[in-house]
């Protein structure tokens, strides 16, 4: 039986040749052959699905076949069965042509290595901690850390960039990627599936088959349908007693548009969104964001750029320099942003051992240098009580908008820091668009709340809440779903896991690409925020295209009916406008690989892409 179903392409040409034949020297067992051959499938299909004790189509089919040849109507067995075989053909090219860009992307990826030593290998026998060279032209193997030369990279595979991006030493670079020009060696790091390039292949297809809300209640809708036809047209033959009729509504019953209207609805919008840099998880979570009232921003690395420089440094200790070289020792330590920054600011010159590094999310670290206890985070590390001029200090940096870091030397307040970060150029554009339709826009960071209100004082905001933990933010988007407000949430896919999984919609920045794949809804894997804006629009097209092909699909169904009662339908052109209405519904879909003209400005719009680690105190 298998066999029959990987050859109907074959079933459909021969039924489509013998038929003609048929037709042409008015050979009756040609017409009967043509039904046998062309026919053969569609029995297997509905033999199939009655196994998994689901009544299908084929079998409304199947049974209209062989009434026809039992009356004597081999001319339409003949017909409808050749065109029933033709539509699946044509939806099946349809959808396998939409899904083009995911072949185009496995395709894309190398089958070959260079090592550095010169030996080439098949990339499947390539692991952790292999040195790989790529010359210009050439793409990149498997992800890993720049570490030696330096070259321009097309990442357009993984964030829908187009920009060669310069890398060196030190730098993470992916698979799928492309060198425009220059050499590096790369030490590996992650391989075949575990690959963010394989993820987003993998993220796309399981996308493509999940199925909206919509698209569930067609396939239940079609299960009872089918039997309902069966035994109207069963009624209508013992009523009647004309067998034709009773076949025929069996033939013209047949919900084909219905069925497909949803999926291709889903594979051509989702391949949409991946084109233009949006990967999202499923027809279900299209369906969630046409409902969506509040959306939720983290706000380092998300609607901020993540650069962060400090600006500004208050000492209260005799040994400055040696102040500087322990602090910069313990965030040396570190992943956070703000350490990062302090530590190119502060370029500590001397080593000094660190031992028994502690985070605390939402505070900051702690840890033993020269045999004093250093810690270095928010106010919520200070134990004890500040002087006058340290609190001045301190409300001066917080004022001033600038997000505070404070060191303490055996529990002494030592220095206060103040750094800044920069806006992403399309964060207000982002926020307007979003105000403009309806959206509540509430901003949850874990920095200070007076940073919070000055970096965003400008900005079409509903609310601004700082000094977050990461807790708290999960509070907050349980606090407003419990109103009935559906929330999404917008973060850097790093440390906002706990905040993505509790949102309706989680939506993630392609800096956390990672993480972002595991627990977010939609990433963004170019971090291009007015995206967001697209996201939604692609979503109420999507919902809105399901909903025409439904009217579609019953709509032809319910005019050939009327039509089969009035005498104006018969099986033949019956069955040939059922297959028009399946092509309508695919070209209906396909509507959706188009961009509107009025997206076109802000797809355009290149942001920013920070290349930072995000971590706990935002």
């Amino acid at each position: 039986m298998h066999v029959i179903q990987t050859h109907k392409q074959e079933a459909m040409i021969g039924g489509g040749v013998l038929t003609a034949l048929g037709l042409v020297f008015s050979q009756a067992w040609l017409l009967v052959l043509a039904s046998l051959v062309a026919g053969l499938p569609i029995a297997v299909n509905a033999w199939e699905a009655l196994r998994y004790k689901q009544i299908s189509i084929e079998l409304l089919v199947t049974i209209a076949l062989m009434g026809a040849v039992l009356i004597g109507e081999p001319v339409e067995s003949a017909v409808v069965s050749f065109l029933f075989l033709f539509g699946d053909w044509l939806e099946q090219r349809s959808l396998a042509k939409t899904r083009s860009a995911i072949q185009g992307l496995a395709a894309a990826a190398p089958k070959t290595a260079r090592l550095v030593d010169g030996v080439t290998v098949p990339v499947g026998q390539l692991a952790v901690g292999d040195q790989v060279r790529v010359l210009a032209g050439e793409t990149v193997p498997a992800d890993g850390k720049v570490i030696g030369g330096q070259a321009n990279i097309v990442e357009a595979a993984i964030t829908g960039e187009p920009d060669a991006k310069r890398k060196q030493a030190g730098a993470t670079v992916y698979s799928g990627t492309q060198v425009s020009d220059g050499t590096v060696d790369i030490e590996v790091e992650k391989t075949g599936y575990n690959t963010v390039y394989q993820q987003i292949i993998d993220l796309i297809e399981d996308a493509q088959d999940a199925q909206s809300p919509v698209a569930t209640f067609i396939q239940k809708f079609a299960r009872w349908y089918t039997p309902l036809v069966l035994v109207i047209a069963l009624l209508v033959g013992l009523v009647s007693q004309d067998v034709r009729l009773a076949i025929t509504i069996l033939v013209l019953g047949c919900p084909g548009a219905l069925v497909i209207g949803a999926p291709v609805s889903n594979v051509v919008g989702l391949g949409f969104g991946a084109k233009h840099g949006i990967l999202i998880k499923g027809g279900d979570v299209a369906t969630k964001l046409d409902q969506i009232d509040t959306v939720m921003f983290d706000k380092t690395g998300t609607l901020t750029q993540g650069k962060i420089s400090v600006t500004t440094a208050q000492y209260w200790a005799t040994d400055e320099a040696n102040v500087a070289a322990m602090v910069g020792a313990v965030e040396a330590a570190t992943a956070h942003p703000l350490g990062q920054a302090l530590v190119a600011y502060l370029q500590p010159q001397t080593t000094l051992a660190v031992e028994g590094v502690k985070v605390t999310r939402g505070v900051g670290v702690q840890a033993q240098v020269a045999e004093h206890t250093v810690s270095v985070g928010n106010q919520k590390i200070l134990k004890q009580p500040q002087t006058p001029e340290q609190r001045a200090a301190i409300q001066a940096i917080v004022s001033g908008g600038a997000s505070l870091v404070l060191a303490t030397v055996d529990d002494k307040l030592v220095v206060a820091y103040g750094l800044r970060d920069q806006l992403r150029p399309d964060t207000p554009a982002m926020l307007a668009d979003l105000s403009t339709n309806g959206k509540k826009t509430i901003v949850l960071s874990g920095d200070s709340q007076a940073a919070v209100e000055h970096m965003m004082m400008d900005l079409p905001l509903s609310q601004t809440h700082g000094g977050l933990l990461p807790a708290d933010k999960v509070s907050a988007i349980k606090a407003a779903q419990a109103r009935g407000e559906k929330v999404m949430f917008v973060g850097d896919g790093i440390n906002d896991g706990p905040a993505l999984a509790q949102a309706d919609v989680g939506v993630a920045m392609g800096s956390g690409m990672d993480v972002a794949i595991d627990t977010a809804d939609v990433i963004l894997t170019s971090s291009r925020l007015t995206n967001l804006s697209v996201l939604f629009n692609l979503a109420k097209r999507m919902n809105v295209n399901i909903k025409q092909n439904l009217v579609i699909a019953i709509g032809t169904v319910a005019l050939l009916l009327s039509g089969l009662l009035v005498g104006l339908v018969d099986m033949a052109s019956g069955m040939l406008f059922h297959e028009i209405s399946i092509l309508l519904v695919i070209a209906n879909a396909l509507r959706l690989r188009h961009t509107p003209r009025k997206w076109q400005n802000l797809t355009a719009i290149k942001a920013h892409q920070p290349q930072t680690a995000n971590n706990e105190g935002k």
